[in-house]
């Protein structure tokens, strides 16, 4: 087990930018999720890939919400799809999601998103698709992993798996309160995927790489929305090139240490999601 503190850091540095690059060749993210309930959450993960260097975004959510987000959210392109009755993702997206897929560095699937989506239909179409690009299952998108484990584990990108303890406990058919390392590295084994367990202690496992544990969190960001920033961080990383195992523990890392900056400067509890974004890029270190 590794510490993620500042050693890890600087024995693991970002790629730095490069002069001349425009914002294609900055990393392009494709986030997709939301619903009739959530419908700003999107909001937060799609800023949180562009705070993380992304040059470009792409935000695909339900019909009702698209108009509000793209008029919020002016530096994101946004795509609008068709809802179940229930007000969610439905599976007839899943062929226009892996065209945008074509277009894009990376994919955030599932902020926003609840069980009632049509989430096991959406998974199997896009890890059948052939794509190769960094694919990562945040929210309610990870309860339906259990019905699709051939097809995820088939899928040859790699893949970031974001549980808090309920997910885990779905995704792992166990207790919440069971959550350890160990845990952490069957899981990240039975989908062949990198796995952040987000917890007071958050653990990071990948299948041949040591696992690494970030316990230096402020109790204020197990706050709403929260969650969503983290993916588009380490979204957005991915976008850049940035491998799985390094991008979710820079991720946790730049996420965990702005809800200490904001501890300190606001309050342990009641700061806000959004007010993380801002801290992103002064916390990236690069070579």
């Amino acid at each position: 087990m590794i510490a993620l503190d500042t050693a890890w850091g600087t024995a693991h540095p970002l790629p730095p930018p490069q002069e001349g690059t425009d914002k294609n060749e900055r990393g392009r993210v494709l986030t997709v999720g939301g619903s009739t309930t959530v419908p700003g959450a999107l909001l937060l993960t799609g800023e949180a890939a562009l705070r993380a260097g992304a040059g470009k975004i792409q935000l695909a959510t339900v019909s009702t919400a698209a108009l509000g987000l793209g008029l919020r959210f002016p530096e994101a392109a946004v795509y609008a799809l068709a809802i179940n009755a229930d007000g969610e993702l439905a599976a007839g997206n899943a062929r226009e999601i892996v065209h945008w897929m074509t277009l894009n560095d990376a994919l955030v699937l599932g902020p926003g998103t609840s069980q009632k989506a049509d989430g096991a239909d959406l998974i199997a179409e896009i890890a059948r698709s052939g794509a190769k690009m960094p694919l990562l299952l945040d929210a309610a998108m990870l309860h339906f992993l259990p019905r699709v484990v051939e097809e995820i584990v088939a899928y040859s990108g790699p893949k970031i798996l974001t549980p808090h303890p309920g997910e885990m406990a779905t995704l792992m058919n166990c207790a919440p309160e069971d959550i350890c390392c160990e845990l952490t590295e069957a899981a990240a084994a039975r989908f062949n995927a990198t796995v952040v367990l987000k917890s007071s202690c958050t653990w990071i496992a990948t299948p041949g790489q040591p696992s690494v544990l970030y316990d230096q969190g402020s109790p204020g960001l197990a706050t709403a929305g929260s969650g969503d920033v983290l993916a588009g961080i380490i979204g957005g990383l991915l976008a850049r090139q940035v491998p799985a195992h390094e991008a979710a523990a820079w991720g946790v890392w730049v996420h965990g240490e702005a809800g200490r900056k904001l501890a300190e400067e606001v309050g342990v509890l009641g700061f806000l999601a959004r007010e993380i974004l801002p801290l992103v890029p002064s916390l990236l270190r690069y070579e």
